[in-house]
């Protein structure tokens, strides 16, 4: 039946069935429309690929901040207030960009043509998430170390596989590697203080 009906339209003469897949008889109107749906799907996927993460990672944020600022005692190694604000403020950003960088990615096809891609950034974002509750958190700097290392590991092989799939979604996940190989610096002065 499904077949039928494509010879149907491919015979048809009319000015609407002539070229419904290419375009041909279709309206500037019709293009139109077709076209804002789709920019409309695209933008709906563009803001879950950046909230979910962003999301995530302020729960992270909230949860590893609310053990070190209650009534625990401060430890020798905690960093000043504001260090710990742009602390914050910066895995926000690595997650933002890593979310935008994911979600072209996944336009071109990548995860589909490649599902390693998508296991190593749901590492890569699960290994962030965890980073702020261990260290920040419960103050275990050897296991945030570990976190820090594995999340640079994924992340670079992530970079990779990004560059080869989308050059700009590479382009953007090069600030992530640069905060990732730096949280991995102050993470090892803290194991060493």
């Amino acid at each position: 039946m499904a077949s039928q009906n494509l010879k149907h339209r491919a015979t048809s003469t009319s000015g609407e069935d002539a070229g419904v897949g290419t375009g041909a008889g279709m309206s500037n109107e019709s293009k139109r429309y077709r076209n804002m749906g789709m920019a409309k799907r695209g933008l709906r996927s563009l803001a879950m690929a950046v909230s979910v993460p962003l999301s995530l990672t302020l729960i992270s944020i909230y949860i590893g901040s609310s053990h070190s600022h209650g009534s625990l005692p401060k430890s020798f190694w905690f960093l000043p207030l504001w260090a710990l604000h742009s602390l914050h403020v910066t895995c926000m950003a690595s997650s933002f960009l890593m979310g935008v960088s994911a979600w072209l990615v996944w336009a071109d096809g990548g995860f589909h043509r490649n599902p390693t891609a998508l296991s190593l950034y749901l590492a890569h974002l699960c290994l962030s998430l965890v980073w702020n509750p261990v260290v920040l958190g419960a103050g275990a700097t050897r296991v945030g170390l570990v976190v820090c290392l594995a999340m640079f590991g994924a992340l670079t092989r992530c970079y990779r596989i990004f560059k080869e799939v989308n050059p700009t979604a590479a382009d953007l996940a090069k600030p992530c590697l640069a905060w990732t190989a730096f949280l991995s610096i102050l993470n090892l002065k803290l194991v060493f203080v």
